[in-house]
């Protein structure tokens, strides 16, 4: 009953949903399921962190739009359908002390007004599980914290006609479970790594590991892993597709492919809510709805 099954991962920028999570949407799309891509922003204060196209005027001018065309090519290739929300990208601030965030960024949006956009398309989409960051973002970039702030209050707010007026925002509607993005996880990270040292290979994590120790992060509850390697080949075509964030040639492609499907065949989430009963640890972000879809 997959056809009745609908998956909606949001996200801050566009490139965020194919470094995300994507072969986790391209596995469910290949076994029938609906998946919707809300996209906050459109990334127009991005740097452009591709080398080789660094410079480029027409870029620089264009990024926005730039921005999007990538957008819908990563769309096509990992087969979801993608919305935007329609904000604007407040830039990740650096220096000490950090410079005040863009006047009329998403990040400075009232939280519940701007979860409201994301209500709206809730309620007309209807999904069953949605999949966004946890409150710190995954990394602490103003965008991708107030995304999880909204995701959250959409969660909730989408049952709740006084908060949201059906005449405005649409139909109520109740997502069943709502998950945190988690496949930057140590775990992952240290078994790649010692498998390419195991193997005479350089490995690109071994900064990672280095600066995880220095930062102090706080260890994350993987809750469920979804078996996903034979998809691995289509989320990187879909990153590269974002030409302006990832060089080809770069760290993100140096581990080869068969050693992932081997040694780390899944792509990892933290279940933050859920309405329905479920067993963990779970292998399908559907479990306990698939079953009475």
């Amino acid at each position: 009953m997959t056809d009745q099954l609908r998956l909606m991962a949001v996200h801050a920028h566009p490139d965020d949903e194919s470094s995300k999570g994507a072969a986790t949407m391209a596995k469910y799309v290949s076994e029938g399921v609906d998946v919707l891509v809300v996209t906050c922003t459109g990334g127009e204060r991005g740097s452009i962190l591709n080398p080789k196209l660094q410079g480029d005027a027409y870029i620089e001018e264009n990024i926005h739009e730039v921005r999007k065309k990538e957008m819908d090519e990563a769309r096509e290739i990992l087969g979801v359908k993608q919305e935007w929300l329609g904000f604007v990208d407040s830039g990740l601030p650096e220096g000490d002390p950090l410079p005040p965030l863009p006047e009329g960024c998403f990040a400075l949006e009232d939280v519940d007004k701007a979860a409201g956009e994301l209500v709206r398309r809730i309620r007309a989409f209807r999904p069953q599980v949605i999949t966004t960051y946890d409150e710190n973002g995954g990394y602490p970039h103003p965008d991708h914290i107030m995304t999880h702030k909204i995701t959250m209050v959409a969660f909730e707010g989408a049952a709740d006609v006084e908060k949201y007026p059906e005449g405005e925002y649409g139909p109520a509607y109740q997502p069943l479970k709502v998950y945190y993005n988690q496949g930057f996880n140590r775990p992952r990270t240290e078994a790649l790594h010692r498998a390419m040292l195991d193997r005479g290979l350089e490995s690109p994590y071994g900064d990672w590991l280095k600066r995880w120790s220095e930062f102090e992060r706080k260890e994350r509850t993987l809750t469920t892993h979804v078996p996903c390697a034979d998809f691995f080949e289509i989320r990187d075509k879909a990153l590269i597709a974002h030409a302006t964030q990832i060089d080809p040639d770069g760290g993100w492609f140096r581990v080869p492919m068969d050693l992932q499907r081997e040694v780390w065949p899944t792509e990892e989430y933290e279940l933050a809510k859920s309405l329905v009963d479920t067993s963990l640890p779970e292998d399908d972000l559907f479990a306990g709805i698939r079953d009475n879809a």
